[in-house]
């Protein structure tokens, strides 16, 4: 629920004015937290910390413990019981005092956070699935964090580093792992009655995020629809969201409306126009902070529809996750390179594993570019751990090899045919982005040019011409250094 910053000394007094280098940070990802923002000195002259939060409800959503030692910074939402009245916050703090640093393996939710003790040691740690990001960084024995490396662009200029999922790093220390939450799940049954389990689990884990939605993205594909199916039985008034590219809106257009028509819901589209995709191209590179391809064009649909949720609400369920979960990547699993059950499961475990830099970011970068927390039923640790006990041959089914099978067995009867049995897109494919970015491209730079500057400065081959041109603007916004962060969606490497 916020964007996290520090900037503490590890070895004495801070000569500079941490608090107004701290509040440029701030600044600078003040969209993901637009409604409070928050800064604590340290005492001693050692630094400073804060929060930028979005309010969920209509009094203030603190995300900061900062009156007292240890200082707490808080990104992110647990589903942990607590009583009644209980903020995500204080169960965090009393999870913490209890537990120590075993705490994370007890959380079950999505989280990025920063502590900071007594003796100035700086704790930073990520849930398993990683959704939400955190990098640092340190420079003249100074430590610095932010939830987006644009924070660190003025005071670390090379090392920077982002929080792998599942770390936890001390600035006395250094990085470790942590177990992750382990909920109880049940044991597998035949095939009806393991997606009968799979219903149950997904229609539970929607619930368990309910409070306070008021929204669906709806791309229309199967994993969002039946969110969406799902959602309107705990609330009926709530409003669907689909973005696409006008001149060429792609499959998944219609089968939103058709979707949205069946369900009898609200729904509001955005058509995406040429202006729209060529105007936000630099927006794309510095929400995103990145120039891979496929994640520029996933993050244009997401950042239009993000902005047309804010208008009504602070917070939208998503269907991400299930393509990871339940064999939705049917060409990569069932590519000529996997020789064997075993390498193909050790690769659907990959796709879960690298999803943070990919998926999960385009996802984090364009809701949170407007504000919009977003919260994603299927990577409840409930429906992670019972997916990996599901064998593949279920998930993607058959002699037509059928991706996401059980899922679709599990709530074919609250779907419309078409939907429940639509084949599996790319997500630029199915939104039409792919259709239209070429063209407007070649536009801005010389599709020949490539040949010329195959490679970025830190040998990161480019996938098309459209890359080479995404790069410059990259480097118009960040240090040089930091295209190392920018990741390939590659399962095979």
């Amino acid at each position: 629920m916020a964007s996290i910053a520090g900037i503490i000394s590890q070895h004495g007094k801070i000569d500079d004015d941490s608090t107004k280098h701290l509040g440029k940070m701030l600044k600078l990802m003040r969209h993901r937290g637009p409604d409070n923002s928050i800064i604590r000195t340290l005492t001693d002259d050692r630094g400073a910390v804060g929060a930028n939060e979005v309010n969920l409800t209509p009094r203030k959503t603190y995300c900061t413990a900062l009156e007292e030692t240890p200082l707490i910074l808080f990104d992110g939402e647990i589903y942990n019981e607590r009583p009644e009245g209980q903020t995500d916050l204080d169960l965090f703090k009393e999870y913490y005092e209890k537990y120590d640093r075993d705490c994370f393996s007890r959380l079950d939710g999505s989280f990025s956070c920063a502590i900071i003790e007594k003796d100035e040691e700086v704790l930073l740690a990520r849930d398993h699935v990683g959704a939400r990001p955190l990098f640092f960084g340190s420079d003249d024995s100074i430590f610095y964090f932010s939830s987006e490396m644009k924070g660190l662009i003025d005071h670390v200029q090379f090392n920077i580093q982002e929080l792998a999922p599942g770390c936890l790093y001390s600035t006395k220390k250094g990085m470790r792992t942590f177990e992750p939450f382990a909920p109880e799940v049940p044991e597998l049954g035949d095939m009806k009655e393991t997606a009968t389990i799979l219903r149950e689990l997904v229609i539970e884990a929607v619930k368990r995020r309910m409070s306070g939605v008021e929204a669906v993205s709806l791309s229309g594909g199967l994993d969002s629809s039946i969110v969406a199916a799902i959602a309107k039985e705990f609330n009926p008034d709530l409003k669907l969201f689909t973005s696409a590219v006008k001149k060429a809106p792609g499959p998944d257009l219609e089968n939103a409306k058709l979707m949205a028509d069946y369900l009898g819901m609200e729904h509001h589209i955005y058509l995406i126009t040429d202006s729209d995709i060529t105007d936000f191209i630099s927006d794309a590179v510095w929400y995103l902070e990145s120039f891979d391809e496929d994640c520029i064009s996933g993050i244009i649909s997401n950042y239009y529809t993000s902005r047309m949720v804010k208008e009504y609400s602070n917070l939208v369920l998503v269907g991400e996750g299930a393509d990871e979960l339940f064999g939705g990547y049917r060409l990569v699993l069932k590519n000529p390179k996997v020789k064997s059950e075993e390498q193909r499961e050790r690769l659907a475990q990959k796709l879960l594993d690298i999803a943070y830099n990919t998926a999960l970011r385009r996802l984090d970068r364009a809701w949170m570019a407007n504000a919009v927390i977003y919260r994603t039923p299927y990577l409840d640790p409930r429906i992670v751990a019972f997916s990996k006990k599901i064998p593949m041959n279920w998930k993607i089914y058959g002699e037509k090899q059928v991706e996401k099978f059980i899922l679709r067995e599990a709530f074919r009867d609250i779907l419309p045919e078409k939907i429940a049995n639509r084949e599996k897109l790319r997500f630029a494919m199915g939104t039409g982005m792919d259709d239209v970015m070429d063209d407007l491209v070649s536009d801005k730079i010389d599709r020949q040019e490539i040949k010329q500057r195959p490679k970025a400065a830190y040998g990161l081959p480019f996938a098309s011409f459209k890359e080479l041109y995404y790069y410059d603007e990259f480097l118009r916004l960040f240090p040089p250094s930091y295209e190392k962060q920018t990741i390939r969606w590659d399962p095979f490497k």
